[in-house]
């Protein structure tokens, strides 16, 4: 065949490849959402909204007016007429609209960082077994999950079980029944793998762990705001997850933390500041902490970094989970199909399950070339992300992504591997 004709058909499958994205984008029952997003009328292609979302245009208002006439107009009032709340009101927001949650669970604190060190200890406070002195956790999890629990165990004198993990899937309720067992204190897990986007099985994870007498904390990070959640029917123990991704909140907003309400009574927190005793502005000697979810918080609330996410969960409510997660799963398929059609060919690997019920929000694709392929694209107003040691993450966030946005960044990173 020669390579002229090797064009023509080369130029077909591409134009019926973008016909497809265009026609998803058609019946995309949620395509005006993307409407509501900044930046989302250019021929940037942002395939990274797993990492950080982007901003909504309600967003500048909600922060002028907040400087204006909450902040400037309003002054140190505010505390006591609406900010002092905010990180329950939104906590039961996120926990209503996100988690599947009942009210009084769910509070919006600190980094996810210092969120799971709280829970974690939490935890194993709560177990208060001196025969459980293992950690259960994998190898594959995000990096802060892996320093954090391995510094607690230093702390505390605790032996870490790990879970190996194929890079390229996750963890299954096999390996934690194998792992976990009579000396099993905490299992922590990630619900969606950040490197493969592989989704555990929560319900069933949980309760594995549960069955060998073990509490489970979960990170939430990826999954919060693209996979359907209802923590409470799985009579999840404790979860984390960051704002920034899927819920739209901005660089570093603060994280959200889920308790179920049946450890609440007795909970305790490491670490005790003045938000979060009975009266904070009582000053007394002593630290009483406040009753329910309240008693999680610590310094003062990050009130800006909340600001933003509300938009993001008025959408949510009105689009609905059910909606969100199945054109996150449409959206993952066509980016595998592109995969199949366009990388794959040119020695690309799908380092993601292939079934999309199994997946999150974004694939992962390997390839050696792909550290400095990720530079040009970017440059070229693509924008994945990289993942050492040759793989880019496609993250689409389905309530500010198209399909013919996909078509256009997935051509980019064909042109480029082509070259």
């Amino acid at each position: 065949m020669s390579s002229a004709t090797d064009a023509t058909m080369e130029n077909h499958d591409a134009a019926a490849l973008l016909d497809r994205a265009a026609h998803l984008d058609a019946v995309d029952p949620l395509a005006d959402f993307r409407d509501h997003f900044i930046g989302t009328d250019s021929d940037l292609s942002y395939l990274d909204g797993n990492s950080l979302g982007r901003p909504l245009k309600r967003t500048v208002d909600d922060i002028s007016a907040f400087i204006r006439d909450g902040w400037g107009g309003r002054l140190i009032r505010g505390w006591d007429e609406e900010w002092l709340d905010l990180p329950q009101v939104i906590g039961d927001q996120v926990g209503r609209s996100v988690l599947g949650v009942a009210p009084g669970q769910t509070v919006i604190a600190d980094s996810t960082t210092v969120v799971l060190y709280k829970l974690i200890r939490a935890a194993l406070a709560a177990v208060a077994d001196p025969a459980r002195t293992e950690i259960v956790l994998d190898t594959d999890n995000f990096p802060t999950d892996r320093y954090l629990v391995e510094g607690i165990a230093l702390e505390e004198g605790l032996t870490l079980r790990w879970i190996e993990t194929d890079p390229a899937a996750g963890v299954t309720p096999d390996q934690v029944r194998d792992a976990a067992g009579p000396a099993t204190a905490v299992v922590l897990l990630s619900h969606v793998a950040y490197r493969s986007g592989f989704l555990a099985d929560l319900p069933a994870i949980t309760e594995v762990a549960h069955s060998a007498g073990a509490l489970v904390v979960w990170d939430l990070c990826h999954s919060a705001g693209s996979v359907e959640l209802d923590l409470d029917a799985a009579d999840v123990d404790f979860a984390a997850g960051c704002t920034y991704k899927y819920i739209n909140g901005g660089p570093g907003s603060p994280a959200f933390a889920y308790v179920n309400a049946r450890h609440l009574p007795a909970l305790k927190q490491p670490i005790w500041g003045w938000m979060g005793r009975k009266d904070a502005f009582e000053m007394a000697a002593g630290y009483e902490p406040a009753p329910g979810i309240r008693g999680f918080l610590s310094g003062t609330p990050a009130i800006f970094g909340m600001l933003a996410m509300r938009g993001t969960l008025d959408l949510i409510e009105e689009a609905g989970m059910a909606a969100i997660r199945q054109k996150s799963v449409t959206l993952t398929g066509h980016a595998v199909e592109l995969y199949e059609a366009w990388l794959k060919p040119l020695g690309v690997e799908l380092a993601s399950p292939w079934d999309p019920e199994r997946r999150g929000s974004h694939i992962t694709l390997d390839h050696p070339a792909f550290r400095d392929v990720t530079a040009a694209l970017w440059e070229q107003d693509v924008i994945p992300d990289f993942r050492a040691p040759q793989g880019i993450r496609i993250g689409l966030s389905p309530l500010s992504t198209s399909f013919v946005e996909v078509h256009r960044g997935m051509a980019a990173v064909r042109e480029l591997l082509q070259r």
